[in-house]
């Protein structure tokens, strides 16, 4: 039971874990891209082993920073990402926006500094 409840993210004292200190161990399982209308464009990721959605969402955000690149963009701004976790698979819905200039809005990524995050955490891109 009490490994259960580290995994969820509290021990059986009731005392909350560390996200850093819960197992991972991500297994990326690939990349979809949708190109939606113009600069909108989808990704939907999937990976095992992730702590919580926060890495599902890192590895969408990941995938989005490196099309912007391939697009010959250098930004990026996130719009939404659905995220939905069954029998250890996560999986992720993004969309974002990809543009030569910075957009408006505070959910902006500088793709070239978010790929070289991505390369040096080993989540993978497009």
């Amino acid at each position: 039971m009490a490994a259960l409840l580290a995994t969820l993210g509290a021990c059986s004292e009731g005392e909350e874990v560390a996200r850093e200190d819960l197992p991972f161990e991500p297994v990326y399982r690939g990349i979809d891209t949708r190109l939606l209308d113009g600069d909108l464009v989808g990704f939907i990721v999937e990976m095992e082993g992730a702590r919580d959605a926060e890495d599902v969402e890192d590895y969408a955000r990941c995938a989005a920073a490196q099309y912007t690149l391939i697009r010959g963009y250098g930004f990026a701004r996130h719009v939404r990402t659905r995220v939905a976790q069954e029998s250890g698979v996560w999986r992720a819905d993004a969309v974002y926006t990809v543009s030569p200039a910075l957009p408006q809005g505070l959910q902006t990524i500088d793709a070239t500094v978010a790929v070289e995050d991505c390369a040096a955490r080993g989540i993978p891109t497009v």
